[in-house]
């Protein structure tokens, strides 16, 4: 087996020398171990949030320099792990939840010419690391999927597909979060008209199947079950679809094409019903049972670019791109729009459902507590957690908050003596 030695050697071998004393990392319901959290929904069910929210509710623990990049931290136990760049090479961190200490990292070469489209955004990467069987698996910019000890930070595996597809990677960076299934962790690699489906063994990375019908989107699949079929649901490059997460057999596919082919948005599954948006698009849910899916609504009154919506009850909550950035609330069983926020909320901005309230984290650094009054949203208070750019999604697990903002990591814990 080929280990990725660095300059980090010295803490790999201690991380190595205690990896017998160390217990397995599970991953409990209160953990965020994957894009979206645990069902990749972004729902965080195991949060503990203040009796009353004020200005001092949160409480800034630690901050580190991990790099550049849009990928998402995760937690699991009391490990972070978190995935950026520094100059030509994509690091992956395991950190101490209480202090943010290394515990190990791995960095490889990854050097990647950016479109100029999207040379605002960074250099990636985007997509965020999963945590399941004691193992890491990373989705790079340029398209390297790595697995990795958890424990010890040991790369056990390392596939790379320069000369297997047109490009390894979609013209604006992979960014597909890995999916893991069984044995299975599940990644859309490749680039533009030319890409799989992929499901690699997760010991090995040996191909167990793959789909090859489309090339890849910037979305990460999630799997669902209709009438008891396992559904795995993505959107690719020019589609919406599902397949088979036993055996990556196509069931079916919709054709769904966004200007300049960004189709970002996870799917959000309400019932029987699977609801897409992307930028310029209609807002669309259809009726999936086990055969074709049927149209149940759209709505051409909100549109959703690189946000993410999240489900709560019958509420579908989520910010449109329209207005330059607007939260909205919708009955997800119809379509029909419930209430719209003022405009020029931003560029982008993640959700996280914690119950009785909404986090809005925004590009422009603010985290926003929004509580869920009928079937609206009012502010209730707003913290200023970054200077820089923060685009990608908190993790928030027990009474954590991390954010990842241009090269900072940042731990916020809900303040006890409020």
């Amino acid at each position: 087996m080929k280990f990725f030695m660095t300059t980090t050697s010295r803490t790999r071998v201690l991380a190595f020398t205690i990896a017998a004393l160390l217990p397995a990392l599970l991953v409990s319901a209160a953990d965020w171990n994957q894009w979206r959290g645990p069902n990749r929904d972004g729902v965080a069910s195991g949060f503990k949030p203040p009796a009353t929210w004020t200005k001092d509710s949160l409480a800034k623990k630690w901050t580190v320099t991990v790099g550049e990049g849009h990928s998402s931290p995760v937690v699991v136990g009391d490990r972070v792990f978190v995935f950026a760049r520094e100059n030509d090479q994509e690091i992956l961190r395991c950190l101490l939840l209480a202090d943010g200490k290394t515990v190990w990292q791995d960095a490889y070469p990854a050097p990647y010419d950016m479109n100029p489209a999207a040379r605002n955004h960074g250099k990636g990467p985007k997509a965020t690391p999963t945590v399941a069987n004691d193992r890491v698996f990373t989705h790079g910019v340029n398209g390297h999927v790595s697995a990795h000890d958890a424990k010890t930070g040991a790369v056990l595996w390392r596939k790379h597909f320069a000369g297997e597809f047109k490009s390894p990677s979609p013209v604006f960076g992979a960014a597909a979060s890995p999916l893991v299934d069984g044995n299975n962790v599940i990644v859309h690699v490749g680039g533009d008209d030319s890409g799989a489906l992929t499901a690699f063994d997760i010991a090995t990375g040996k191909v167990n199947w793959k789909w090859d019908g489309d090339g890849p989107g910037y979305t990460s699949p999630l799997i669902a079950a209709f009438g008891g079929v396992r559904q795995l649901i993505t959107q690719s490059q020019k589609h919406c679809l599902a397949v088979s997460p036993a055996d990556g057999k196509l069931l079916w596919k919709i054709p769904f094409t966004t200007p300049y082919e960004q189709n970002i948005v996870t799917p959000v599954v309400a019932g029987d019903l699977v609801i897409f948006g992307g930028i310029q698009k209609p807002t669309f849910a259809v009726k999936v049972t086990t055969g074709e899916p049927k149209p149940a609504w759209e709505t051409r009154e909100i549109t959703m670019y690189m946000s993410s919506p999240v489900l709560s009850g019958p509420a579908l909550y989520g910010m449109s791109d329209k207005q330059r950035g607007m939260l909205f609330s919708m009955n997800a069983s119809d379509g029909a729009v419930q209430w719209k926020s003022e405009g020029r909320l931003g560029d982008n901005a993640s959700l996280t459902d914690i119950g009785p309230a909404l986090l809005v984290v925004t590009t422009s650094g603010d985290l926003i507590v929004e509580q869920k009054v009928g079937k609206e949203l009012k502010e209730l208070v707003r913290y200023k957690v970054s200077d820089s750019p923060v685009w990608a999604s908190p993790a928030v697990a027990g009474d954590h908050i991390l954010i990842k903002d241009k090269s900072s990591l940042t731990l916020y814990r809900i303040n006890e003596s409020n």
